[in-house]
């Protein structure tokens, strides 16, 4: 495969919500969307666990993750940058 042919990693933005775990963060990622009936605009959330290297995310700051190989059981992402609020 060529470089245009291959298929991005997706990219997700969040707030880390724990740090506890050695070179783990785990990142609440809020996404909106218009419910298809009543036409409403829904929050859902999700929790993703990334891995972070060099432990550099505290709780609550703002992340960009993206896919990764499987690292664990739970982790498939991984963090890309720390945004500065």
């Amino acid at each position: 495969m060529s470089e245009s042919q291959k298929k991005s990693k997706r990219k997700l933005s969040g707030t880390v919500v724990s740090n506890k775990s050695d070179k783990t963060i785990v990142v609440n990622v809020v996404r909106r969307y218009k419910h298809s009936l009543y036409e409403k605009y829904v929050s859902s959330r999700k929790k993703y666990h990334a891995h972070d290297e060099n432990n550099t995310a505290k709780i609550g700051d703002r992340v960009t993750i993206i896919e990764s190989k499987p690292l664990s059981r739970l982790k498939r992402w991984a963090l890309l940058s720390i945004e500065n609020n």
